[in-house]
């Protein structure tokens, strides 16, 4: 039984009031258009703020590329999809260099991965070259052509999407790509009754995504991710972080456990919940809440365990109640 405590942190003074509030509205905005995934909205933009990418794994027809769609237009940012198929190129990524005759030069033209927003669609049905352009992009913020480094835009944001259904012609991502993902989501099928409301729509969905104005800009997104660092995280949270994830390197049901980068983006991911939720300090429930998607796509299971459903979630809720949370605890000022 895991004992949540009151726990009870001090408030930095320089919490932005208005940020979260806009953040809510934001995706109350976007809940509105892409019906009964309130929880995995708010994750996406939770994803965001910590400055990572996030991988959807579902069927298709779910809304999927509604929702980046949808988000993009809210934040007023550029939007880009790029349709991953077997002969996708890495330039036809990141961009290439053209040669002009008439003045004798080349000149770089950007790809679609130089936006704001990227979604990459079914992005294991390309090679494994042309996944592979899209990791610098994401882990260091600018891609190189020719010798040649070019800054991506601020905010940058990958959305990738794949069937976990189908394999037919597809090539896995390997485990160091997705471990670049800060969440892997699902958004499922939706409720009888939000099935309706899209009955009730027909085709007016789509038309609703081309409605939504912007209510954020991407100035004001990064001043928010440059808050995010500034969140409190407690001693005492950052220890039973770095506990959960030394437990899972010695389980006997996984075969590789939480790395060093996971366990970072885990306290990025909370620090950007508690910062969603209107604080400038993390409590427990912020662990928890982002936990299974920040975690359970980074730890490798032994062939036996792998093929049962969710069979790496379970392992990381498990692993949450191995460790008794942080109880009562209070410090002022401090940063994570």
């Amino acid at each position: 039984m895991l004992l949540l405590g009151s726990s009870v942190y001090s408030e930095e003074p320089n919490v932005p009031d208005w940020a979260p509030e806009l953040l809510n509205r934001v995706i109350q905005r976007v809940g509105g258009v892409v019906v009964g995934h309130r929880e995995q909205i708010s994750l996406v933009f939770i994803s965001m703020l910590a400055g990572g990418h996030v991988l959807l794994e579902d069927v298709p027809g779910v809304g999927k590329t509604m929702m980046v769609k949808t988000i993009a237009a809210c934040l007023g940012c550029d939007f880009n999809r790029i349709q991953f198929t077997y002969d996708l190129m890495p330039g036809d990524i990141t961009g290439t260099s053209v040669y002009y005759p008439h003045t004798g030069e080349f000149v770089f033209r950007p790809g679609p991965v130089m936006s704001n927003i990227v979604l990459a669609d079914e992005i294991n049905r390309a090679t494994p070259r042309a996944q592979s352009a899209l990791l610098e992009a994401m882990e260091e913020g600018h891609v190189t052509v020719d010798g040649n480094t070019h800054p991506l835009p601020a905010p940058f944001f990958i959305m990738a999407t794949q069937n976990p259904y189908e394999f037919e012609g597809t090539c896995p991502l390997p485990e160091a790509q997705v471990d670049r993902f800060i969440m892997r989501l699902s958004l499922g099928y939706p409720g009888i009754e939000e099935e309706m409301v899209l009955l009730e729509r027909g085709l007016d969905g789509a038309r609703l995504s081309q409605q939504v104005k912007p209510m954020l800009t991407g100035t004001e997104m990064v001043s928010m991710q440059q808050a995010v660092r500034r969140v409190y995280v407690d001693e005492s949270i950052k220890r039973y972080m770095a506990t959960v994830a030394d437990a899972s390197r010695s389980r006997e049901d996984v075969a590789l456990g939480i790395s060093p980068r996971g366990t970072l983006a885990w306290m990025r991911a909370s620090q950007a919940a508690a910062f969603l939720d209107g604080r400038m300090y993390v409590i427990p429930d912020d662990c928890l809440r982002t936990a299974v998607p920040v975690l359970a796509h980074r730890i490798q299971l032994h062939r036996g365990v792998r093929s049962v459903a969710g069979a790496q979630g379970q392992v990381i809720a498990s692993l949450l109640t191995q460790f008794e949370l942080p109880r009562q605890r209070s410090r002022r000022g401090g940063r994570a």
